[in-house]
C-alpha cells in the first residue's frame, strides 16, 4: 500500500507540474500579435536596407579596385617619362659640352634652353609621379575600409 502511495503521490505531483506549464502557455494577445507583425515587417525593411548596403559596399570595393589599377598605370607611365626625361637631359648636357668645347654660341644658348626645357619637364613628371603616388595610397586606404565596411556588414 505503500508503494501505490507513492506512485500516486508521483502522478500527482506530474499532474500538478503539468498543469501550471499549461497555464503558463497561455494563447498569445491580439496586442502581442499585432506587434509581433510590426517587428516582422521592420526587420524585413533592416534585412532589405542591409542588403542594399552591402550591394553598395560591394560596388565601392570594385570602383577602388579599378582606381588602383588605374594609378599603377599612371605611375608607370609617369616613371616612363621621367626615364626619358632623363635620358634627354643627359643627351642636351652632352650637347652642350661639345658645343661649349666648339666655340659655337649659338648653339651653346639654344642648348642651355633645351636642357632648362628638359629640367622643366622632368620636374613636372616627377611631381605627378609624386601625385599618384599619394592617390594610390588614398585608393588603398579607401578599399581597406569598404572591405571592413562589407565584412561588418555580413557579421550583423
Amino acid at each position: 500500500m505503500k508503494r501505490l502511495s507513492r506512485v500516486t503521490a508521483g502522478t500527482m505531483w506530474l499532474a500538478a507540474i503539468c498543469a501550471g506549464a499549461g497555464f503558463l502557455a497561455l494563447p498569445a494577445s491580439a496586442q502581442d500579435v499585432k506587434q509581433d507583425v510590426r517587428d516582422l515587417r521592420e526587420d524585413r525593411r533592416d534585412v532589405g536596407q542591409d542588403t542594399r548596403d552591402i550591394r553598395q559596399d560591394r560596388q565601392d570595393v570594385r570602383q577602388d579596385t579599378r582606381d588602383i589599377r588605374e594609378d599603377r598605370r599612371d605611375i608607370r607611365r609617369d616613371t616612363r617619362d621621367i626615364r626619358q626625361d632623363r635620358r634627354d637631359l643627359r643627351q642636351d648636357r652632352r650637347q652642350l659640352s661639345q658645343d661649349r668645347k666648339a666655340g659655337d654660341k649659338d648653339a651653346v644658348k639654344t642648348d642651355l634652353k633645351d636642357v632648362k626645357e628638359d629640367r622643366k619637364d622632368l620636374k613636372a613628371d616627377q611631381k605627378g609621379r609624386r601625385q599618384d603616388t599619394r592617390d594610390l595610397r588614398r585608393d588603398r586606404r579607401d578599399l581597406r575600409r569598404d572591405v571592413n565596411q562589407t565584412r561588418e556588414a555580413y557579421r550583423k
